[in-house]
């Protein structure tokens, strides 16, 4: 598989977080299906785990349903909040727990599961890993029912390899009808570059460079942060108002596209507010709020998350664990991506 993910220098890691910097750690698990002999592509044989509330989950979902592999990939949804720190195995860990009561809307999500591809009934993701001597505890996790082992943890890897096994796997759309997020063969050359370099782009200054804000405690980080995400969301925009194009590389929907929606889908809900990034909401940005409202409407996109499972999640991490009732101006989220109308629109409240 060619190389598919994008990862932060891990050079004096522990004396940056001690600085106050976020800084991302490396997956561990980065087997191929289909390239390892232990994981050949079989349709049913496959399960993922997955936190509806994080964007690199959010990727792996989308994936799984865009190319149609939601009746051949199982999937066990973790409650978007933490384990607590009364929690009797360790606190601040996801959990596998349906029965669990959400702040927010004072009910279980329904969206919620047990764990159920282990045979073993764990209750926490990092239970999984200690079954194989890992002390790795993220999500996502693709995950092999057969010889209960973790294929692989890297989110741009799991997307890599689900669009090129999709057939193998048991997709549900035919060839021609299934997109193809990273088209091979010499006659795409010039479009992975684009991706590539699209990816690396939006990896630094917009998915991580989200978390850089919001998750730094140290106020320089958080400034160059920042900027580096408006300047990018400006020249995506200006890339989109080029030619009028529908996606970032043209008239097809990539790899590229499916990396940055999971970053701008909770921007204006959830980002604005909680990474402190209130500079400008996506609606502000007319080319870029079609663009998220045209993938919105993709087959498989709105099932692929959930605003109440974000909205928990972040706000459920802040200091007293309120989560904030809105927006709903100029509409609620995410009934607002339907609307691509809405693009540009000020808040008239504002002005009296």
């Amino acid at each position: 598989m060619t190389k598919a993910s994008v990862e932060e220098s891990q050079k004096n890691a522990t004396t940056r977080r001690a600085k106050g910097e976020f800084v991302r750690g490396v997956s561990g698990f980065r087997s191929v299906i289909g390239e390892d002999p232990d994981f050949p592509a079989e349709t049913g044989r496959y399960h993922l785990f997955v936190a509806l509330n994080c964007p690199w989950c959010h990727r792996v979902t989308l994936a799984r349903n865009v190319l149609g592999l939601q009746d051949s990939i199982a999937m066990d949804v973790a409650f978007p909040s933490r384990t607590t720190d009364n929690d009797p195995i360790e606190p601040n860990r996801w959990e596998f727990n349906p029965t669990r009561v959400a702040s927010l809307t004072g009910t279980t999500f329904p969206e919620c599961t047990n764990e159920t591809a282990t045979g073993q009934n764990f209750r926490l993701a990092k239970q999984i890993y200690e079954a194989e001597g890992s002390d790795e505890a993220s999500v996502p996790i693709l995950y092999d029912k057969k010889t209960k082992r973790i294929v692989a943890n890297e989110s741009a890897e799991i997307v890599r390899m689900l669009n090129a096994q999709a057939k193998a796997l048991g997709s549900s759309f035919a060839d021609g009808l299934r997109p193809n997020l990273y088209p091979l063969g010499d006659e795409h050359i010039a479009q992975r570059r684009d991706i590539d370099a699209l990816n690396d782009q939006i990896y630094v200054a917009i998915n991580n460079g989200a978390y850089k804000a919001g998750f730094s405690s140290d106020q320089a980080i958080y400034a160059a942060a920042f900027s580096k995400y408006f300047e990018t969301l400006g020249a995506l925009e200006a890339r989109l108002a080029s030619d009028n194009r529908p996606f970032l590389t043209g008239d097809t929907f990539t790899e590229a596209d499916l990396r940055l929606f999971p970053t701008l889908y909770r921007h204006d809900p959830v980002y604005y507010v909680r990474m402190k990034l209130n500079v400008a909401r996506i609606l502000d940005y007319p080319h870029l709020w079609r663009w998220l409202c045209r993938l919105y409407a993709l087959p498989g996109v709105a099932d692929s998350n959930s605003l109440l499972h974000c909205r928990q999640g972040y706000f459920g991490r802040s200091w007293n664990n309120v989560v904030p009732l809105g927006p709903f101006k100029p509409m609620s989220y995410p009934e607002a991506y339907a609307h691509p109308d809405l693009a540009g629109q000020v808040d008239k409240t504002k002005n009296g």
